[in-house]
């Protein structure tokens, strides 16, 4: 599941027994990531609050392509596959494939595929982002607050990612219910975890 266990003593703590529940009922199961936050609950709280913020300011198309550009970029099999998943709601799984892959021609609009390539730089290399690529997401008919938000969702995509898959979280073994051609594009970092695999420690 990850390289460190979930604190001993989560169970009788209601805080983490509240975000355990939270994350169940969005999930239909507990994620292997919701057990890192035990050791401080707070902190998923207050990714929570972060999270429903930079959501009010986009659409939830965008939200979720730029989150998964950003996934992408930074090689986290779980972001990647999770928020592959929620573009289902919008594009076909060969549509998916063809993003994943960069191809955004006609899939995607123009300020679209304009954040999505700014999402990755951001996540990844934000010192090589200059002017010349605000000129190019301006054009594309972005103002901006939404190079803005756009920058916000991506550092904070690197933060989640970051943390999950420092702490060694595989992706849910309930993503291996995916079509495995799926699956394949989108596990871009760690495996996904099979039934029975042992619980990893550092």
């Amino acid at each position: 599941m990850a390289f460190i266990a979930a604190d001993p003593d989560a169970d009788a703590d209601p805080h983490t027994r509240a975000v355990y529940d939270r994350q169940a009922r969005a999930f239909g199961y507990l994620p292997n990531y919701a057990q890192l936050f035990s050791h401080r609950p707070q902190v998923i709280d207050l990714w929570a609050e972060l999270q429903q913020e930079l959501r009010r300011h986009v659409s939830p198309r965008l939200f979720e392509l730029v989150t998964f550009a950003a996934a992408l970029a930074l090689r986290s099999s779980y972001c990647s596959l999770a928020h592959g998943c929620r573009l289902r709601e919008y594009f076909c799984d060969t549509e998916i494939e063809q993003l994943a892959a960069g191809r955004y021609q006609s899939i995607v609009s123009a300020a679209e595929a304009a954040a999505m390539r700014y999402a990755a730089r951001v996540a990844v290399d934000a010192n090589s982002v200059s002017e010349a690529d605000m000129v190019l997401m301006r054009a594309a008919g972005l103002s901006d607050a939404e190079i803005f938000d756009i920058a916000a969702i991506a550092a904070g995509r690197a933060f989640f990612s970051k943390l999950v898959e420092g702490l060694g979280a595989r992706p849910d073994a309930a993503y291996a219910r995916l079509p495995e051609h799926l699956q394949a594009v989108l596990t871009v970092g760690r495996s996904i975890e099979q039934a029975g695999d042992p619980i990893q420690r550092g």
